[in-house]
């Protein structure tokens, strides 16, 4: 089982953030760190300090040398998919190809309202989220790129200079439902994120997304498998839970490091990892 670590910038400071990011920079086994994408905190009181993720993302990628980062996800109505696709190919770039494009249909009601950002019902957060993917990938990847659709309409549109990773970075689809977001994944991604829970439920939506493949005539062999697996202080524990979702497909662990963020867990949970493997 592959090893990553996710922070999300909520209820922490700058100063723990990136002294954690920094240590994991140096333990090989941790290949890739996360950040959300939120304005507010969740599942938390939401009037906490919060991080923007993008520019988060862009300080710690300066601050390390090794490791590929990305959003587990940024909500595609947040931003128009023609400036999300500026600013991931900029990143990629600045980073030297280390960014993960993680991306998803959006959820959050409550800072999406505060703001006056339209989230729309399940049916259009989907319909949106494919016409997204398409701009996206278009733009990091083509020349120029015309779309027209219900949400998007783009005409001959630039993005340059082009990512570092070609066609573009590899875009990790986070979510569970099965019949809009594990298609979606199964027609873009190349890294399918499970958010977190049993690894019977787990292998559940595999099996729904390996139908998807199936159906879309794709090789579901070429999108990476990953789950959040939550820390709650015990890297054992940890480490066992990740080996259960390795035996249902899960080929990336991703550990959900919370407040107060100390890179202390970090030596602990590695070797945690290892003698599982």
């Amino acid at each position: 089982m592959r090893l990553a670590f996710k922070t999300a910038p909520q209820n922490t400071t700058w100063h723990d953030l990136i002294e954690v990011w920094r240590a994991a920079d140096d333990i090989e086994l941790f290949e890739s760190g996360w950040l959300f994408d939120h304005f507010y905190p969740i599942y938390s009181d939401a009037t906490g300090p919060c991080l923007e993720g993008w520019v988060t993302l862009t300080a710690l990628a300066q601050a390390t040398k090794r490791l590929r980062f990305g959003t587990l996800v940024t909500g595609v109505h947040y931003r128009h998919p023609a400036v999300l696709a500026n600013m991931a190919a900029t990143l990629d770039v600045v980073s030297g190809g280390r960014l993960e494009l993680g991306i998803g249909a959006g959820w959050n009601e409550e800072e999406s309202g505060a703001y006056g950002i339209a989230v729309g019902t399940p049916k259009q957060r989907s319909d949106r989220f494919e016409e997204a993917c398409e701009v996206i990938i278009g733009l990091l990847s083509n020349d120029t790129t015309s779309f027209s659709g219900t949400y998007y309409e783009l005409t001959n549109a630039l993005c340059n200079p082009k990512p570092i990773q070609r066609p573009h970075p590899p875009i990790c689809i986070g979510g569970n439902g099965e019949k809009r977001t594990l298609r979606t994944a199964a027609r873009f991604a190349q890294h399918w994120n499970f958010v977190g829970g049993t690894a019977e439920e787990f292998a559940r939506k595999r099996d729904v997304l390996r139908e998807h493949c199936e159906d879309l005539g794709r090789d579901p062999g070429e999108i990476l498998l990953s789950s959040h697996v939550r820390f709650e202080g015990d890297p054992a524990a940890a480490a066992a839970a990740a080996a259960e979702l390795a035996d249902a497909g899960a080929e990336l662990a991703i550990v959900y490091l919370r407040p107060p963020l100390t890179p202390a867990v970090l030596e602990p949970l590695a070797e945690a990892f290892i003698s599982v493997s």
